[in-house]
């Protein structure tokens, strides 16, 4: 599979804003982040249509078709070719004809926001809340845990240029067992953030226990359901965690970690 990892996408575009300080009124510019509609499309049959933000997006399919369970493995995913529309990107994706007979036993039409992973699932039995057990060692002997989320929080900033030109964008790291920031990958997007970067850590050949994901938003079920069909032993956030998310990572054996900080977390599964 040929894949062309650079884009000349910078995230976001320039518009004219009127920026108000008190009684004063001026002219000026502002960074805004993109937000397009992405299909991707599966051995020539449209799967999903989701918001992202347009940069690492043959990452990011690689990381959705993974984290969605549409393919076991990375050898599973022949091609990826991105097309550039005036408003829209559409992702032309070539799967093994095993998985794509399993996709069309299975297929849903999804419609998906940047706020949400699962929008338009066509019923409550799609929904996957039974995960399988993990299977990856502890990442953490006791006593090692904050200090690896500290690390990882001071240098999470330095790292997310989309959010500091923009102001509006979540951010997905890959941390290794010490808390030394790898890899970031950003969208509007909370879990386009995460599928972006386990898709570059697949296309890598990473071995995705060795380390952890911080992300910038809160613990949510999609984001847990993605660790744990990866065997991403720990997800750390930056603020709080659902129910269902501890519960799901409860089950799976994820180590889930909220409210993180430089001087603590709090630890829930």
């Amino acid at each position: 599979m040929k894949l062309d990892l650079e884009s000349d996408q910078t995230g976001f575009q320039e518009r004219q804003v009127l920026r108000h300080r008190g009684a004063r009124a001026t002219s000026a510019t502002d960074n805004v982040i993109e937000e397009v509609p992405v299909a991707l499309v599966v051995n020539g049959i449209s799967h999903a249509v989701m918001m992202v933000t347009p940069r690492d997006l043959q990452p990011f399919a690689m990381g959705f078709l993974l984290t969605e369970g549409l393919v076991a493995k990375r050898s599973d995913v022949f091609d990826i070719e991105v097309r550039q529309h005036a408003r829209s990107v559409e992702i032309d994706i070539t799967i093994a004809t095993q998985e794509f007979m399993q996709l069309k036993q299975q297929r849903r039409s999804m419609a998906g926001r940047s706020g949400c992973g699962v929008c338009g699932i066509e019923s409550l039995e799609l929904l996957d809340l039974q995960p399988e057990p993990i299977q990856s060692p502890p990442l953490h002997a006791p006593g090692a845990l904050q200090p690896a989320i500290a690390i990882a929080a001071s240098e999470l900033g330095q790292y997310q240029d989309l959010m500091r030109a923009t102001g509006g964008v979540h951010a997905a790291a890959w941390c290794d067992a010490h808390g030394n920031v790898l890899r970031v990958c950003e969208d509007v997007g909370r879990h386009n953030a995460l599928d972006k970067l386990i898709g570059h850590l697949a296309l890598d050949g990473e071995d995705m226990w060795r380390g952890f994901v911080f992300m910038s938003s809160r613990a949510s079920y999609e984001l847990v359901r993605k660790a744990a069909r990866m065997h991403i032993p720990m997800l750390a956030t930056i603020s709080a965690p659902s129910t269902l998310a501890i519960d799901i990572a409860a089950e799976a054996g994820v180590k889930l970690v909220s409210f993180c900080r430089q001087d603590g977390c709090v630890e829930y599964t």
